[in-house]
């Protein structure tokens, strides 16, 4: 989390030289990146186009996460960087939105004085005024939370790409005692299912092969009478050639509507992000997390039966208020019940106006390092173990382009959701091509083009 991508939506957008231009970094969770493209949904009919380069920007906007410290202790860096750009250039409007704004906005303007427009997630029609009122010397704040905000009527800039992020709902309403996001995005509200299919509709003809549906607590979805499992089913039915995805999801409303749906349904990717933050039920208690351990296993042995095959993966909190050796060896064990696929392990951040943060943070910060580094060490060795079983297989790829370190070397996902990297030949992203698995490690397979993808251009030739 903490690390950020700037938001590409140049390509297919004519530039004007009248237009003023907007670079875009963001930072945190998938959401983030969703609210990214509605940012750019929002402005570009107003004129703005936008930049891959700071150093060309009229407009920089950090869109910001505020659940744990490290992020907003890297977005106050590169705030510093940003402000001495402004110094050079005074005329450059500065803008951070998001949740880090909405827990950040006296700070930032008032005292520090950092920043021209603080914007938090409910907020982002305001921002054509907000930056026009910025270009003549005004600063502006706009955070208010919304109980029926859900931006349906605006379809996010996207320009590129083989997946889309689809935001199905906002807010949450499970108040874990470690999270900020009721106070940062505010109560859940879900958007109709209608629309959700229709956009789903429009970005599948542009050539979009996957969607992920988003959600704080995606599974708790409703539309009237309509649940989650009804709408995964509605998207999936739109084109049975793309792939539907969705995270992240509550243990609490994993139901076995869903659970049927995944696996019966075949372009419903057999893969499940099931947090379960800890193995302790006494830290469950603590954390207001509404299962205990035992519940959690019944759940996942449920998911295993029904859906064969199946990729899980997780969240881990390592170091909550008052964790003993005990309780973190409990997470341990259940960790290697499970056997995930992948987990994100985090050390425990305290937030203010959460309910833990009243707690204290009496785990030494040594212990919680310790402990993050025996889980992270403990899941490589299963992810690899789990990843090297697939040696030998023959898995369908979905191409999403070129890799990292070389243009001959392409990347893809399996349906499970796992990295495969194979030679480049006739491949063009989007497209599903088979792969045979060579090797494995932790994190990625490796493979080749395989006999039945080899036979299926044979005959097309």
């Amino acid at each position: 989390m903490g690390t950020f991508v700037s938001l590409r939506m140049t390509a297919n957008l004519a530039q004007s030289s009248n237009s003023r231009r907007v670079y875009v970094e963001t930072y945190g969770c998938q959401m983030n990146l969703a609210d990214s493209e509605l940012i750019g949904g929002i402005l570009n009919p107003e004129g703005y186009t936008f930049t891959g380069e700071l150093a060309e920007a009229d407009v920089v906007l950090l869109n910001t996460c505020a659940v744990r410290d490290n992020a907003e202790t890297r977005i106050r860096g590169r705030l510093g960087l940003i402000s001495a750009q402004k110094r050079v250039r005074p005329d450059l409007v500065v803008g951070v939105l998001g949740c880090m704004a909405e827990r950040l906005r006296e700070q930032f303007i008032e005292e520090e004085q950092l920043v021209d427009i603080i914007v938090g997630p409910d907020e982002y029609r305001k921002l054509p005024e907000l930056l026009a009122s910025a270009f003549g010397g005004e600063k502006g704040i706009a955070v208010r939370l919304s109980r029926v905000e859900t931006y349906d009527d605006i379809e996010p800039l996207r320009t590129e790409g083989v997946s889309a992020w689809i935001a199905v709902m906002r807010g949450c309403d499970k108040f874990c005692t470690f999270c900020v996001v009721p106070f940062t995005r505010g109560r859940e509200r879900s958007r109709p299912q209608e629309s959700i299919v229709q956009e789903v509709r429009t970005l599948a003809g542009r050539g979009f092969r996957e969607f992920t549906l988003l959600g704080q607590n995606v599974n708790s979805y409703r539309d009237g009478d309509r649940s989650f499992a009804s709408l995964m089913k509605a998207v999936a039915a739109v084109d049975r050639s793309v792939r539907v995805r969705f995270t992240t999801s509550h243990p609490q409303d994993m139901s076995d509507e869903l659970i049927e749906a995944i696996a019966v349904t075949e372009n419903i990717c057999k893969y499940i992000h099931l947090p379960v933050q800890s193995g302790s039920d006494r830290i469950l208690s603590l954390m207001n997390r509404t299962y205990t351990a035992e519940q959690y296993m019944r759940l996942v042995e449920k998911i295993r039966r029904a859906i064969p095959g199946v990729s899980l993966t997780t969240d881990i909190i390592s170091g909550f208020p008052t964790e003993t050796e005990e309780d973190h060896q409990m997470t341990v064990a259940l960790m290697r019940e499970v056997q995930y696929d992948g987990a994100y392990t985090f050390i425990y951040s305290a937030r203010e106006r959460t309910r833990a943060w009243d707690m204290g943070d009496d785990v030494p910060a040594e212990v919680k390092s310790a402990r993050v580094t025996g889980i992270v060490a403990m899941q490589q060795l299963i992810s690899r173990e789990l990843n090297r079983r697939l040696v030998g297989t023959v898995v369908p790829v979905l191409v999403e382009g070129p890799s990292k370190k070389s243009d001959m070397v392409f990347m893809g996902r399996t349906d499970t959701n796992k990295t495969v990297v194979f030679p480049h030949q006739r491949e063009q992203a989007g497209d599903i091509v088979t792969i045979t698995i060579d090797r494995a490690n932790s994190a990625t397979l490796f493979g080749h083009t395989g006999v039945a993808a080899q036979h299926a251009e044979g005959e097309a030739a």
